[in-house]
């Protein structure tokens, strides 16, 4: 194998990962990106300079020791790549494909001053996908156990990070999932041509061969309060994991009308229950043929206007009342939509939904906007331009403006504290909430947010719980945490 100089590895190209036609892939849920190869995966962890200060780590949530796994597919060694990177991070797979790296790891590149960072979540996937490809995949539970139990409430990102973390510390571990699925938002929220279901499928399973035991269709503060769980239910202590799946709505009028959908019903019903298929019982609205607005600038409202592309919507248009960007969904994705022929509508905003006699969505009123000063995201505010209001038919819309957590569950515990924003109240760095026993991470208390981030809140969950179950005291008052 060559040895490439420094100079050499610091004017190298970035590889590109190969990916579907655009022409093809929007008639299609099969996965758009379609991985490195090896010998591209050799190439481009060549490129890494292996710097003395890692700040590609500092810049990885869960700490995966970078620098060491890029070493070792350089050589070839994509197994031994592999290993590495489950030490801190039990969902490579999934984070290789729909994490924002270049926020992250890959923003923190020195490479990224030039606009070339390694493409580290592109090399994270590949050894990922090897491993389980070429049967690699290995996991068994500790021989020592601990004798405690945890309940994980959830089994998002956030739960499976804690469930991993702690069935190997030798605690037995149980995790509810409300649905009748695995997975939580990587299920039912991403779509099947950014995450195959069979990857979430696979690296669940891993978690079934440590140890963990997983109970569906088991709503937590319906069938069983988290009292109940620390009581009659025999556990320990409890990490509630349920992220924030109350869609939000704009407030305007015609919310109601059939065709106005929010976008977790409407990638629920495509990615969960199949709704695309011809024999699903939980269709959604025809579209094909039809004209469809999403509202919102994320990655979510990047899934579902290329979702119904897919399903044959003749036009879908991004409805955003800011401009392209400052939208917050990942450049790859907004790249992608454009690429399969979403329409960007900016400066854009819904005042109305206008229907028939018989409540089905027909037109909606629309304001343009323009930009301000900057509010508190760092972002110019969008402010109405006043009388430039107008009409546009439409058959569907489906409104992606973000979500709240859901109430139900700390409805059944009120020694468990909100904030103003519907957030439970925990410690950043700990996960502790305001009752004994109960730990907390994710979007149920940041708020939306990255599939790593939840990660890493669920592993410090862990080692708290962990620390707590072995005769850690319990501190009252979760600090660092705004009301």
């Amino acid at each position: 194998m060559k040895e490439f100089t420094l100079r050499e590895r610091m004017t190298m190209a970035r590889q590109t990962m190969p990916e579907q036609p655009p022409g093809e892939r929007r008639a299609n849920f099969s996965e758009v990106n379609l991985g490195f190869t090896a010998g591209l995966a050799v190439l481009e962890a060549q490129r890494c300079l292996m710097c003395s200060r890692t700040v590609c780590i500092d810049g990885c949530p869960v700490g995966v020791q970078i620098t060491e796994f890029i070493d070792l597919v350089a050589e070839g060694d994509f197994d031994g790549a592999a290993k590495v990177i489950k030490r801190d991070n039990s969902l490579p797979a999934i984070c290789g494909r729909v994490c924002p790296q270049e926020d992250q790891c890959e923003g923190a590149c020195v490479l990224a001053r030039k606009g070339r960072p390694i493409a580290i979540g592109a090399l994270e996937r590949f050894v990922a996908d090897y491993e389980r490809l070429n049967g690699l995949m290995t996991a068994e539970p500790p021989s020592v156990r601990s004798g405690k139990a945890v309940a994980i409430v959830g089994s998002g990102p956030a739960g499976l990070a804690c469930a991993t973390d702690l069935a190997k510390q030798g605690h037995d571990v149980t995790v509810f999932e409300a649905l009748h699925a695995l997975g939580g938002v990587l299920t039912y929220g991403i779509p099947e041509f950014r995450l195959p279901k069979e990857i979430v499928q696979a690296e669940v399973a891993q978690l079934e061969k440590l140890g963990v035991a997983f109970v569906t269709n088991a709503v937590i503060g319906m069938i069983d309060t988290l009292d109940d769980l620390l009581g009659e239910e025999g556990f320990d202590a409890v990490f509630v994991g349920v992220g924030a799946g109350l869609p939000r709505f704009p407030n305007i009028p015609g919310e109601n009308l059939i065709g106005v959908y929010s976008a977790n019903e409407f990638l629920t019903r495509v990615n969960l229950m199949k709704a695309y298929r011809p024999d699903s019982e939980t269709p959604v609205y025809d579209v094909a043929g039809k004209r469809v607005a999403v509202f919102g600038g994320g990655n979510t409202a990047m899934d579902a206007s290329r979702t119904a592309l897919r399903l044959g919507a003749e036009k879908v248009a991004i409805v955003y009342r800011r401009s392209e960007e400052e939208m917050p969904a990942r450049n790859e994705e907004i790249v992608h939509a454009h690429h399969e022929g979403v329409e960007f509508q900016m400066l854009t905003n819904p005042v109305e939904f206008l229907g028939d006699d018989e409540g089905f969505l027909t037109e909606m009123r629309l304001q343009a906007m323009e930009l301000g000063e900057s509010d508190d995201s760092g972002r110019r505010r969008p402010v109405p331009i006043a009388g430039s209001e107008w009409t546009e038919g439409v058959d569907m819309a489906v409104v992606a403006i973000g979500n709240s957590p859901n109430p139900l569950l700390p409805k059944t515990a009120a020694d468990l504290e909100q904030t103003t924003r519907g957030t439970l109240v925990a410690d950043d760095e700990t996960g502790r909430t305001t009752k004994e026993g109960v730990f907390a991470g994710g979007d149920i208390v940041t708020g939306g947010a990255t599939v790593i981030l939840a990660m890493g809140a669920g592993r410090r969950a862990a080692a708290s719980i962990d620390d707590y179950l072995r005769g850690g005291v319990w501190e009252s008052k979760p600090a660092g945490v705004p009301v």
